[in-house]
């Protein structure tokens, strides 16, 4: 079978999933700091220091490296999970129920990858992994 084949693969694709996602994510945080790739909320600007939208650009600015080279990768995940539920919840639930028609996608689906990483971990393509000794390689899943 097909699933038989793919569970020695699985961890690698794990991190694979975790390395994109923090690249993704990471970057949303370059646009609200730094005011590259079109600037906080597509302003060509930086956040102002120490407003709402700055701290959450040092979430994701941080967050998503640490997710990125999957250091503390479950602590991570779960702040930016909850980081992500609430910006849904403060930001796009107010426009309408449907995420489609609200904006939320992005918001609600990386919430819910951020929660499966904190659960699953960084994987074996982790700092987590190297420095911790951390069980839960290909062997072992």
């Amino acid at each position: 079978m097909l699933e038989d084949r793919l569970t020695g693969i699985r961890p690698y694709l794990l991190s694979l999933l975790r390395i994109i996602a923090g690249f993704g994510f990471c970057l949303h945080g370059f646009q609200k700091i730094f005011g590259v790739l079109g600037g906080a909320g597509g302003s060509g600007q930086p956040a102002q220091f120490l407003t709402l939208i700055w701290v959450a650009g040092i979430l994701e600015l941080v967050g998503g490296l640490l997710i990125l080279v999957g250091l503390f990768t479950s602590p991570a995940a779960f702040i930016l999970s909850g980081q992500m539920a609430v910006a849904y919840f403060m930001a796009h639930a107010p426009k309408g129920f449907w995420p489609v028609h609200n904006g939320g996608e992005l918001a609600m689906l990386y919430s819910f990858l951020f929660l499966y990483l904190f659960a699953a971990g960084g994987g074996p393509w982790s700092l987590d992994r190297v420095l911790f000794k951390k069980k839960g390689g290909p062997a072992s899943s």
